[in-house]
């Protein structure tokens, strides 16, 4: 039985229908089963189905190999980047389209490591530990929409992004020793960025300033400041002044309660040494 892709809303759902129409259609008029296209390309039969009456989101190989195997002349490859759109959650879009907005992105992240920051491994495992839990396939869908957010860090002009980590989350072993190990050799290799600065905020801190819970400013281009807060099943962005200015006063002391970026770097490289 075939599933719905994650977060599926009207407007993704009419992207992936439309996407499956155009590659029956290019199937058909080259005298292909489904069976037999998806023997080419290395998917099975129930695979292409799915794609084709919209129920699963194509990977990027899959549109590639179809349009080289049905002779599509880059129709099919030229729709990766409509289906990389419609694979993310609605929520998941609206973020990521105002992420590319900013200039400037401030997080305080205090469970895990903030998205943007994760690993593959480890974001497949938390995606993995979701109870109830997500099919293989819908794992697989998040992993690529949450490094497909990542890109932002590349951006040129290149925004400022400001990260505060709690300690727990440098400690947490979430995934193993070797997953940890890796996502840790990353908030370095990310962290020596010039428009990147990570700060830790040590466990022993007497005084916190955000244990209301996790948080992230937007700073946009037209001037303009949003917020983004989510826990448990709520997903709530922020534009409320009033209410940006409650986040932005507490993120201002989480950063001042937290260690200098260069005193947090030294203090990440300590915690890898010790896992």
């Amino acid at each position: 039985m075939s599933v719905e892709p994650y977060g599926a809303d009207e407007e993704s759902a009419a992207v992936l229908r439309t996407v499956g129409r155009v590659i029956k259609m290019c199937r058909e008029r080259a005298g292909l089963t489904q069976a037999a296209l998806g023997a080419q390309i290395g998917y099975s039969e129930e695979q292409v189905s799915s794609v084709e009456r919209g129920r699963r989101a194509p990977m990027e190989e899959f549109l590639d190999a179809a349009d080289r195997v049905l002779e599509a002349n880059n129709l099919l490859s030229a729709l990766k980047g409509d289906v990389e759109k419609a694979r993310f959650p609605k929520k998941v879009r609206d973020l990521a389209q105002l992420e590319a907005q900013a200039v400037e992105l401030c997080a305080y992240a205090n469970h895990v490591v903030h998205g943007l920051l994760q690993t593959p491994e480890y974001a497949r495992v938390l995606y993995g530990m979701r109870r109830p839990p997500y099919s293989e396939e819908q794992v697989d869908e998040l992993v690529v929409a949450r490094l497909a957010r990542q890109r932002v860090l590349d951006e040129q002009p290149a925004p400022v992004f400001s990260f505060v980590q709690e300690e727990v989350t440098l400690r947490r072993p979430l995934g193993g020793r070797m997953v940890m190990r890796k996502q840790l050799e990353h908030l370095l290799e990310v962290g020596r960025r010039r428009n990147v600065e990570i700060q830790v905020l040590p466990t022993q801190r007497e005084d916190h300033a955000g244990l209301a819970g996790a948080l992230q400013l937007l700073r946009l281009k037209d001037g303009h400041t949003v917020g983004h807060v989510e826990v448990q099943l709520l997903n709530r962005l922020i534009s409320d002044p009033r209410e940006i200015q409650i986040l932005e006063i507490r993120y201002g002391i989480i950063r001042a309660q937290a260690l200098t970026p260069r005193e947090s770097l030294a203090f990440i490289e300590k915690v890898l040494g010790e896992t």
